[in-house]
């Protein structure tokens, strides 16, 4: 191949090696795709807010969509190719172009129809896109793949799900899915969705299992750990409080480093409904999962010390009364605690 006089144009200057897939940029040079697109991932991932052309210097968007193909150069490359592949030259194949953004938009369109074959033959192609490239991956997401697919899910969740024999046969992938999508964050609509389906379906059958297995009380606490809105706690700490009345949930809440001081810290501060909840996680843990170790813990990260403060402040008589009887429950390991030891003494004899 040394020896072969290969056209200059033919040579990428990033990679200098032949074009595969020549595309030009909006300062008139030609590269090869695979080489501009690693060259624009650098200038995204040291933060830049545009890239530099490496020939002319002019700055770039960082956007693949504004690379525009060579066809012409490709079939002058591809014929050069096969011309000399006698001395050893290999035909460069025609690359696939990156699914259209309209393309998409139309299969979307599909998705959110009501008519079932549609969904059929919109989901199957999607799917064939996102094996493709990882530019259609990219393409599909800009385009609201992502979030269509959850309204599908969510569309047929409600219209599927209204027999209580049916709730009971939800199967784990279900489950699993419903974390994944707490786990990208996708938007807070989204998120409030979820939470809603998982509340829903969390009392019947062993759902409750499968939701814990499915790993969603790790997914839940770590979105409200981002500060969420109001509404989205208030969520959170319903679905939390469910699965903390199994001995799995409990098990696996405890699993989370952050879980007793997120739900004591919450107390107080976002709403009565949130309080409840909280209360009602804070109480299962402490009469049905306090070993040693989870006992210190409530009374190092405050739990006990915020109970008090509950039976101190202006909050409903109900929320009092929940509060009230925790404390009881572990007296003999709390009372010497400073932080809480007129309040105990006062309240409860040892």
């Amino acid at each position: 191949m040394d020896e072969l006089d290969i056209p200059q144009y033919f040579i990428c200057p990033i990679s200098l090696q032949i074009m595969k897939d020549p595309v030009t940029i909006i300062s008139g040079i030609t590269y090869d795709r695979e080489s501009l697109e690693r060259w624009l991932l650098t200038a995204v991932a040291e933060g830049h807010s545009s890239a530099v052309c490496p020939v002319s210097k002019q700055l770039l968007p960082l956007m693949s969509s504004d690379l525009t193909p060579n066809h012409m150069l490709r079939r002058l490359i591809q014929a050069w190719c096969i011309a000399n592949a006698k001395s050893g030259i290999e035909r460069i194949p025609t690359p696939k172009s990156p699914v259209h953004k309209s393309v998409v938009l139309k299969l979307i369109r599909d998705v959110k129809s009501g008519n079932p074959l549609f969904h059929l033959n919109a989901i199957k192609k999607l799917d064939e896109f996102s094996k493709d490239k990882e530019k259609n991956l990219k393409a599909m997401a800009e385009a609201g793949v992502p979030r269509a697919m959850i309204f599908l899910i969510l569309k047929r969740f409600k219209e599927e799900v209204a027999k209580t024999s049916l709730l009971e046969r939800l199967k784990l992938d279900f489950f699993k899915e419903m974390a994944s999508i707490l786990h990208k964050n996708i938007s807070p609509q989204d998120n409030k969705s979820v939470l809603h389906v998982l509340i829903q379906t969390s009392p019947f059958g062993m759902n409750r299992m499968k939701i814990v297995e499915a790993g969603a009380i790790f997914e839940v606490m770590e979105l409200e750990l981002h500060n969420p809105d109001k509404k989205t706690t208030e969520l959170i700490f319903c679905l939390l409080a469910n699965l903390c009345s199994c001995a799995e949930g409990r098990q696996q809440f405890l699993k989370h480093a952050g879980g007793i001081a997120l739900a004591a810290k919450r107390l107080l501060r976002i709403s009565p409904t949130t309080d409840d909840r909280a209360l009602c996680i804070i109480e299962s843990i402490a009469r049905f999962a306090a070993t040693q170790e989870v006992v210190l813990e409530m009374l190092r990260v405050s739990a006990v010390s915020k109970l008090c403060m509950v039976l101190q402040a202006d909050c409903a008589g109900y929320l009092k009364n929940k509060a009230k009887d925790i404390p009881r429950l572990h007296n003999y390991a709390w009372s010497n605690s400073p932080c809480v030891q007129v309040y105990l003494l006062t309240w409860y004899t040892r």
